[in-house]
This record gives C-alpha cells, sequence and structure tokens, in this order.
C-alpha cells in the first residue's frame, strides 16, 4: 500500500523483519543513506499540508522527569525516523484518518519489536498515540483538542503551555521540542483555511474544521516565541435552556431572548475577552425561522447556525505584495447585494459598524453583531466612536440617531472573577433626550456575596418593566402574550425575594 520501504535494523547482524501486515512488496535494503534522504523530502513536499513535523513534543502524557524526558525525545525520535524511512506519506494522504491511524500504529509497533526496544505496554501505547498525533493530527495539542472541559489554550513559546477549565486558568505540562517546533504547527494549522504566519506576516487568525477560534503571533513581534491561542468550542453546542442550567440566565430572561430572537429583533452582543458572546450570539440564532435567509461576516469562520439557508462569508488577509485584502467592510457591502433577511456579524471592530448599522436600518430586521465592552452604555460609546475612527465627518448627534434607530437591544456578557459567565443585562435603547441615548435594563444581575469556596453568589432580576418598547414587535409576531407573562413573572419572583 505504502509502496517501497526500507527495512529496519539493516545494521544489527541476525535481526530479522517478521512478514508486515501491509499488502505491498518489501524492497530491499538500501545501501547508501540517499535515496532514503530525498524520498523523505519529496515525501514532505507531498504532504505539507498534511503532516505534522518531525520534531519531537512532550505532551501531557510524557515523562514530567528531565533525563527520563531527554530519554523518551531520544527514544521517539529513532523510532519517528525509522516511521519516515519506510513509509510513503503520499500514499498515506490517500487514505482516511482512521485507516491511516492503524496502519501508522501496527508499523511503529513493529519498529519496537524490530529495535529491540524495552518498554511498557502502557509506555508503547502513550508513544504509538503521540506519534500517531504527530503525522495525523495536532502533535503535542491532541490530548488538549480531545478534552471537551478545556474553553481555552493558551501557547506562550515552546515550553510554556496555560489552559483554561471552569473559568480558571492553569499551566500544563505540555512542551514543543523547540520553537521551530512550534511555528511548524502553528503552519500547519493557518494553512488549512488557506493562510500563513511567518516574518512577513506574523499575525493571522485562523480556525480548525469544528469553528474553534486561533490566533497566532510569531517573531518578531512575539519576544518569546510564538504565542498560539485557541478559543474552543464545545462539541455539543450550547443551548438556552442549558444556559439557565449553568445560572448563566434566569429562565424568564431566557424567555425574553427567546423572543428578541424570534420577533426580528436588532441584537448588539456586548462583553469582554472570554465572556461568552459568541456562544450567546449562536444561542440567540437558534430562533431565527428556517426560511430565512442569513449571511454571516466573519474574520475567521466560526459561527454554526442550524438553519438550512445561511451563506457564511470571511475576510481574508493581503498576500504578500500586500495586495487582495477583503475586509470586514467589504463583507457587509457585498452582502447588502446578496437578498439577505438577517446579517451577522461575528465582531464589530471598526469601521464596518456604520456599514452594519445601516444594514439594521433598511430592512435587515434581526441582525445581530458581537462587540468588546464592559457595560451597555460602553458598548454605544464604542459604536460611536469605531465610526468616526472610520474617516466619516458626520456629526455625533448624526451618528447617535442613526445607532438608537438601529439597535434595538444590547445583551451584555461577562465572565465574573470566579470564572463562572452570566448575563448581566438586557438593555433595550429607547431613543434621544437632547445629545444623549436613553436606555433602559430589563434585566440585571446582581451580585449578592460569595460562599467558602470562593464562588459568587448573585441573581437575577426583573427592574419592574412589563411593557418594553419592542412589545408591538412581539404583537406583530404574536408573542406579545409570552412577553408580558416571561416579564410578570420574573417581576412577581423578585417581589416574592424582597418579602414584599
Amino acid at each position: 500500500m505504502f509502496g517501497k520501504r526500507t527495512t529496519f535494523g539493516g545494521n544489527t547482524p541476525g535481526l530479522a523483519e517478521p512478514p508486515r501486515p501491509i499488502a505491498s512488496p518489501r524492497a530491499e535494503p538500501v545501501a547508501a543513506p540517499a535515496p532514503a534522504s530525498q524520498r523523505r523530502t519529496s515525501d514532505a513536499d507531498a504532504m505539507a499540508s498534511r503532516t505534522r513535523t518531525t520534531d519531537e513534543v512532550l505532551d501531557v502524557r510524557a515523562p514530567a522527569d528531565a533525563q527520563r524526558a531527554r530519554e523518551y525525545f531520544q527514544t521517539k525520535s529513532a523510532i519517528f525516523n525509522a516511521l519516515i524511512d519506510s513509509i510513503d506519506l503520499s500514499q498515506l494522504a490517500t487514505m482516511d484518518t482512521v485507516a491511516a491511524r492503524e496502519e501508522i500504529r501496527d508499523i511503529v509497533a513493529e519498529i519496537i519489536a524490530l529495535k529491540s526496544i524495552v518498554m511498557s505496554i502502557s509506555e508503547q501505547e502513550d508513544l504509538l498515540e503521540d506519534i500517531c498525533n504527530d503525522v495525523l493530527g495536532y502533535g503535542p495539542l491532541e490530548p488538549l483538542l480531545a478534552r471537551d472541559d478545556i474553553a481555552d489554550i493558551m501557547v506562550n513559546g515552546s515550553q510554556k503551555c496555560y489552559i483554561e477549565v471552569g473559568g480558571k486558568v492553569r499551566l500544563t505540562n505540555v512542551r514543543f521540542r523547540d520553537d521551530a517546533h512550534l511555528m511548524n504547527v502553528c503552519q500547519r494549522i493557518v494553512s488549512q483555511v488557506g493562510r500563513r504566519v511567518d516574518e512577513g506576516s506574523p499575525i493571522c487568525d485562523a480556525r480548525l474544521p469544528d469553528g474553534s477560534r486561533v490566533n497566532v503571533i510569531a517573531p518578531p513581534l512575539a519576544i518569546d516565541g510564538a504565542a498560539l491561542t485557541i478559543r474552543k468550542f464545545k462539541k455539543d453546542k450550547l443551548t438556552l435552556q442549558q444556559l439557565v442550567k449553568y445560572n448563566s440566565i434566569s429562565p424568564e430572561g431566557a424567555e425574553v431572548l427567546r423572543i428578541l430572537g424570534r420577533v426580528r429583533a436588532n441584537v448588539l452582543i456586548s462583553g469582554g475577552t472570554g465572556s461568552g458572546k459568541t456562544t450567546l450570539l449562536n444561542c440567540l440564532t437558534a430562533f431565527i425561522e428556517k426560511d430565512e435567509r442569513v449571511i454571516t461576516c466573519e474574520d475567521s469562520a466560526e459561527l454554526q447556525l442550524q438553519q438550512p439557508h445561511v451563506v457564511r462569508l470571511e475576510t481574508r488577509p493581503p498576500n504578500l505584495e500586500g495586495e487582495g485584502e477583503i475586509t470586514m467592510r467589504d463583507l457587509i457591502k457585498n452582502c447588502l447585494r446578496m437578498r439577505p433577511e438577517r446579517i451577522i456579524v461575528g465582531e464589530v471592530r471598526g469601521p464596518e459598524s456604520f456599514d452594519l448599522l445601516q444594514a439594521m436600518n433598511t430592512g435587515h430586521d434581526g441582525s445581530m453583531g458581537t462587540l468588546h465592552a464592559n457595560s451597555p452604555r460602553e458598548a454605544l460609546s464604542r459604536l460611536e466612536s469605531m465610526i468616526t475612527m472610520g474617516g466619516y465627518s458626520l456629526p455625533s448627534r448624526t451618528i447617535r440617531e442613526m445607532i438608537v434607530s438601529s439597535i434595538d437591544v444590547i445583551v451584555q456578557a461577562a465572565r465574573l472573577r470566579d470564572g463562572s459567565r452570566r448575563i448581566t443585562h438586557i438593555t433595550e435603547v429607547l431613543g434621544m433626550e437632547g445629545d444623549v441615548i436613553v436606555t433602559q435594563d430589563i434585566f440585571v444581575y446582581d451580585i449578592l456575596g460569595e460562599d467558602a469556596n470562593g464562588t459568587l453568589i448573585g441573581r437575577h432580576r426583573s427592574t419592574g418593566i412589563t411593557k418594553p418598547q419592542f412589545n408591538e414587535r412581539a404583537r406583530y409576531f404574536n408573542e406579545e402574550a409570552n412577553l408580558v407573562e416571561a416579564l410578570e413573572k420574573a417581576n412577581t419572583e423578585h417581589h416574592e425575594t424582597l418579602g414584599l
């Protein structure tokens, strides 16, 4: 199957090679090392976009002791080099992942036997898995990517890797052999989506096949080696019901969010880094009707809408000559010509905010986007600032009037100091009084204290408003009764809590 291969243990007298599990015939031993070296080079070129680097990696299952780690590296290096000498990587690329992994495991197990390497069964299994990950997967990151409880993976140079679990950041013992190895892994990741990262283009946004967000910043900008950040998405996508279960929002607040998605309100989701903005946006888009045409615009495509009629657009960085860049503004302008019913912008971070507001105000009701801000009021200020930085010479009042006429509701998400994520505000944009934008909170989250374990104790409460301004829109979509019921129930529970 893999074509010609060299024999293992050719320099060891009396060491015979048993029959291989692969059906293709075995070649005669190669007398000079040049052919094998040339074949390795051609194989690497043929598999540049599919194979992992051959540098050795210490992952979470490798020995923690320095001496044992060095011995582990040496053993793994010898076996890996023998593996590369014995298979045709270009033919390996034609196989599916499961079959290729089994073939590699079989050959590695045979190499261990032929080279008389003494290993326990558990050590051999770990080594087999490591080499399979290096050839077919993401190398030392594979064990971390396989865990669904990890929210973020943060690699700070080749010798430090942190993860976020349960809202807390922890150091792992995952290591790369050197900075070159880390850069090779970064290049492999970004090349899957047609991008590159090197000294000429040291900053890159990309994504994994499951939609997880990837950011790489390489030397010379990153002084201590490449910094790789992966924002992982859960395999099972969160729903509003699960957010209620995790106390991120109250049941009544979740019902209000459901109605907002259903009645095509223009929603801006605001929050800090890691507060769950994209997760919340995915939850809200679940209530879009199946027959609506939705177009998403993102720097790195990570939204995963379940509707059948979705068009996903992604920006493009410039090439080596500095040409060919497609910005978020270009995408939003173009999608206006694609007959969208809703426009979803993954993150508003520049002058494209002006185009999004225009789209919201010209018949594309139900459009949504996310924005970095610490409160609903700051979100409005940031929108105004971004429009101004885009070079528009508009009076402040004109910009604010555009914001008021475009955005219906701001949903604020926050990551609290105990690591928990909460929806802290559901705020309605009412209008203008003079030159000031008027807003009113419908739901807020109050922090009451903390328990003995340092976990914050709080509750979502209604502000007492039972007929918000988007009530008319709810009536149009036959959701008025559900909206009033949810708000009144939240108000009643608040009064009961206070003992009124």
